[in-house]
């Protein structure tokens, strides 16, 4: 995604080189399996840190540690990242970049599995070295701002709202041509810092159901699991419709070009 112009052809990177020459040649390993590798390895970090953050804040509280951690992991490895997969880390951002034209059909499924593997084995590495009384205080770092139905529909719509923030961030910023920036990773950091410390109490804020769904099967905390499902799904597609729609160039508009 950062610092390079983007590709809106079938391949698994988003990109090609600032200067807009053709890309090289890159060998079966490199297009198929290297990207879903670095999906793994990418979110596995992201998802470790993040729960780490987390449990380790149990005691002290507040949102700042958590949203600084969370936005600062995912800025850093965008940067270094993204030319070998696109740096999604998040199967609905690989939903979005699909439905936009950013990357081919085949590779949605492998992202999608390989993301929902880094986000398991990075939340069983910060149960292994976090302490047993700071784990279950925290619930693992699963989400468990939701506690009565009457937080449902809240914490459902926080979730729909902030994918969609984040969602439309990383598309324009770095697929949609008339808009993509070289500070990519930076407005992502930016992005999902501002949407945790502001709607940290209303849902958690996950925006990503591969960080929802390691902590979930690490800890054994399932309740309501399925609003970090849903609502980033829900996101990421109005996100996608927003630019299909509206806000994409005469590549990715489909209508009035």
């Amino acid at each position: 995604m950062a610092d390079m112009v983007v590709e809106l052809i079938p391949t698994p990177g988003l990109s090609v080189s600032q200067t807009g020459s053709p890309p090289k040649k890159r060998s079966l390993y490199e297009k198929s399996l290297q990207p879903c590798v670095a999906e793994f390895v990418g979110t596995l970090f992201f998802v470790f840190v993040g729960c780490v953050s987390v449990i380790e804040n149990v005691e002290a509280g507040g949102r700042l540690q958590p949203a600084l951690v969370h936005g600062l992991a995912v800025a850093v490895l965008v940067g270094v990242f993204a030319e070998i997969s696109g740096a999604h880390f998040n199967p609905v951002v690989t939903l979005a970049v699909y439905l936009v034209g950013g990357l081919d059909v085949v590779m949605v499924f492998p992202y999608v599995l390989f993301q929902t593997l880094g986000g398991l084995m990075g939340a069983a590495l910060s149960k292994a070295l976090t302490s047993k009384k700071h784990f279950t205080k925290a619930s693992g770092a699963a989400f468990s701002v939701v506690q009565v139905n009457e937080q449902v529909a809240g914490a459902l719509l926080c979730e729909i709202l902030m994918t969609c923030f984040l969602v439309i961030v990383v598309c324009l910023g770095a697929v949609n041509e008339k808009s993509r920036s070289p500070l990519i990773s930076f407005l992502i950091g930016c992005t999902v810092i501002v949407n945790i410390l502001a709607g940290a109490d209303l849902s958690g804020v996950c925006m990503n159901p591969a960080r929802a769904f390691g902590p979930a099967v690490v800890s054994g905390y399932w309740n309501y699991q399925w609003i970090y499902w849903v609502g980033p799904i829900a996101g990421a597609l109005v996100a996608a419709a927003v630019l299909r729609l509206l806000l994409g160039d005469k590549k990715t508009r489909l209508y009035m070009k």
